[in-house]
């Protein structure tokens, strides 16, 4: 087989690149999965912090 029909051949087939698209587009969706964790993550710190110093200085009523 020459190299010609060889690429002739790999040109034709289509079901490499129907996986391609696939890895590109759960790679895209991956990627920004962990940029979104990477944003909440650290605005959530900096909320727990405030949310556990307010409840650290409430004082609770015990009686009626």
């Amino acid at each position: 087989m020459t190299c010609f029909k060889l690429a002739r051949m790999l040109r034709s087939e289509e079901d490499g690149a129907v996986t391609v698209d696939w890895v590109v587009l759960t790679a895209a969706v991956v990627g920004l999965g962990a940029a979104a964790l990477t944003l909440v993550r650290s605005n959530t710190g900096a909320l727990s912090t405030k949310v556990g110093d307010y409840l650290a200085s409430a004082s609770v009523n015990t009686s009626f």
